[in-house]
């Protein structure tokens, strides 16, 4: 006891600490109040035997300076997406071509989102992609909110706030982070009416219901997250707008994935698409902007001049509104989508979805040289790893059959696999890889070519003693 006293007595004052040449810079660089409270800190890890006292009081130099790194890092940063997930949910979806990035950095300053310069007038934020959106899908208006279910929420309560919405019970989906198509309506204001049954709906089983009274909308749901087989039968949107116009019950469709490219191009199945939605005839389709799309988190609604008018007209359109660095960033990538070959080549996840597995062999191949230059370099034993085959996903609640042939860097580490891994999360920046049976996984399909390198940095100083040969 009488040591820890003597310890505690040892620890120099806040007041002593500031007054250190080194500690007056990093005032002048971080400011005073900020320096202080991170001292303090590190002053009290050290009263709790968290760390050990510096030997002197210029010992104290690192460790606030470590501690000044740790705590001014931000909470959201960018990371290495090395899963072969291309529309990662929990690693933000879609990156954002440079064209987009651009327009959002510039929109960051003052802009006329809600001012006409023409006449000099107060404007509206809706006009900024609507135009884009129409020339896209052929509808008539188009309307932009901050998400995907936003977009339907917002259709369903302009259309269905306290009325019903028939629902196939085989499309009552449940989308990431756990909602589900029924709460959705819930939350609408709306009263679910499920038809047909799981597998099987037919054009009877709408009419029926609405036959009963009190639907207001008819809601189709793509499928986009899992697929169905076998004794099933479907109601197309063909059917269903034309037991709309029979009944005067519009017909709203969530679409989800927003694919605007050519399916066959991106070598993948055929995908319903917003323009297919319009053509058929819906009054609005619904679809998401950070997912196949390949621009910011958005929603946007598509369809009728009357059907969009209403939805904009309904008090909670302006509670789903965006920002204008979103609005910038879609214009961008919307504008990309007048050339189907420069969306190709410019908007990240369908240069991604297109990569062949050759290719990323070949990078796969450059990185693993590199790690092994960096780590002979340094002295340090060689990484056990080899490129083979694998598969990458689409992901994002899309293509859920699909498998894109890939290849992948193989690290066999064995015991060390998840320390690995932690090691990597930890690297700056970040990098994100799966695991399995002990071996890491490197697929280097959702890897710019620019973080190529920090992804070598990454795995050149991973471990301590690298692994045995497989």
């Amino acid at each position: 006891m009488a040591a820890h006293r003597d310890r505690r007595r040892a620890i120099p004052g806040v007041d002593r600490l500031l007054a250190r040449p080194w500690c007056r810079l990093l005032v002048e660089s971080h400011g005073r109040a900020w320096v202080t409270a991170r001292l303090r800190a590190v002053l009290e890890e050290i009263r709790t035997d968290r760390i050990p006292l510096p030997a002197s009081e210029d010992g104290f130099e690192e460790l606030l300076r470590r501690e000044i790194a740790r705590a001014g890092t931000p909470s959201l940063r960018s990371a290495v997406n090395a899963t072969g997930v291309i529309l990662h949910t929990n690693l933000g979806r879609a990156p954002l071509a440079a064209e987009a990035r651009a327009a959002m950095a510039r929109a960051a300053a003052y802009g006329n989102v809600e001012f006409d310069l023409e006449t000099g007038r107060r404007g509206s934020r809706y006009v900024h992609c609507a135009g884009l959106v129409t020339e896209l899908t052929g509808a008539e208006a188009a309307l932009v909110v901050n998400n995907g279910a936003g977009a339907v929420a917002l259709a369903l309560t302009a259309f269905a706030a306290g009325k019903g919405v028939a629902v196939s019970h085989g499309e009552l989906v449940e989308i990431g982070g756990g909602f589900r198509i029924p709460e959705v309506v819930e939350a609408a204001g709306a009263r679910l009416v499920t038809v047909g049954t799981t597998n099987r709906t037919r054009p009877a089983d709408y009419a029926r219901a609405i036959g009963g009274g009190g639907v207001a909308a008819i809601l189709k749901v793509h499928r986009s997250n899992f697929s169905m087989a076998g004794f099933t039968e479907e109601t197309g949107l063909a059917e269903l707008v034309a037991l709309g116009a029979e009944t005067g019950v519009p017909v709203i469709h969530d679409l989800g994935s927003g694919l605007l490219a050519d399916s066959a191009e991106l070598g993948l199945p055929a995908e319903p698409t917003p323009a297919g939605s319009v053509a058929a005839g819906v009054d609005l389709v619904a679809f998401s902007g950070d997912k196949l799309l390949g621009g910011p988190q958005a929603g946007i609604l598509a369809g009728t001049r009357a059907g969009v008018g209403r939805a904009r007209a309904h008090p909670l359109c302006r509670a789903l509104r965006c920002d204008k660095v979103t609005l910038a960033g879609l214009e961008a990538t919307l504008a990309l989508y007048r050339d189907p070959g420069r969306a190709r080549a410019r908007i990240p996840v369908l240069r991604m979805i297109a990569a062949r597995a050759e290719e990323l062999g070949s990078r796969a191949g450059r990185v693993a040289e590199g790690v092994a230059e960096r780590r002979a370099a340094r002295g340090a034993a060689p990484l056990a790893a080899d490129v083979v085959q694998g598969e990458s996903l689409v992901g994002g609640g899309t293509f859920p059959d699909a498998r894109l042939p890939t290849a992948v860097l193989r690290i066999r580490a064995g015991d060390e696999a998840e320390a690995w891994m932690a090691e990597l999360r930890a690297h700056d920046p970040p990098v994100v890889a799966r695991s399995r049976e002990g071996r890491i996984l490197i697929d280097l399909r959702a890897v710019a070519p620019e973080e190529e390198a920090a992804l070598v940095s990454a795995l050149a100083v991973l471990g301590r003693t690298g692994a045995e040969a497989p």
